[in-house]
């Protein structure tokens, strides 16, 4: 979901989390959940540090991730093949593992036999955002927090574009936030007199 509604029914611009202190403080509002705060967490920094769609996220298994620093996901919208690395969060995949099986969803649903859905994700997601006061946060959050922050430290588009796979840079940055972002940074103290 690209757009939520506010509980007047308008249409807000889902965001990333531009800020290293507003993606703690989500962080910790997810990890608040009584009985599945640590799933919240880990969903949520998968996201962001995959850059993965939130469907792609849920359907998840323990086998691909256990102990893994990457694997290859088929992702669901594009159909494309692309390798993630997880590096940089194999010690949260482990502590989250610790205890669970060695197969099955990474984020079981506690309803029958499937994964959460991108619609509880969604849920998790907003609910974690309204404690800490954010009105524009949903699922491509997620994505857009991983690409945003990733073309901050790289200014590489044109990797973050194949990452996306999206069809142009412009896409891309728009995707992300930056156009407005610049635009406005641009714009905030300019004066001719």
């Amino acid at each position: 979901m690209l757009h939520k509604q506010n509980e007047k029914g308008a249409i807000i611009d889902v965001q990333p989390i531009r800020e290293q202190k507003d993606i703690a403080e989500m962080i910790e509002a997810l990890g608040m959940a009584k009985d599945s705060g640590s799933r919240n967490v880990l969903l949520f920094k998968i996201g962001i540090s995959t850059g993965l769609r939130a469907g792609d996220i849920v359907s998840l298994r323990i086998e691909d991730v256990k102990g893994k620093t990457s694997f290859k996901v088929r992702e669901g919208k594009t159909k494309k093949e692309r390798t993630v690395y997880l590096n940089a969060i194999m010690a949260d995949i482990a502590d989250y593992l610790e205890g669970k099986p060695n197969e099955g969803w990474l984020f079981a649903s506690r309803k029958g036999d499937n994964h959460i859905s991108t619609t509880q994700a969604y849920r998790i997601l907003t609910a974690a955002a309204d404690l800490i006061g954010r009105n524009d946060v949903g699922t491509h959050t997620m994505r857009k927090t991983f690409g945003y922050h990733y073309y901050k430290r790289t200014k590489d588009v044109a990797t973050l574009m194949e990452i996306f796979n999206h069809e142009s840079q412009r896409t891309t940055l728009r995707y992300i936030g930056i156009t407005e972002e610049e635009k406005e940074n641009s714009l905030k103290d300019f004066r001719l007199f």
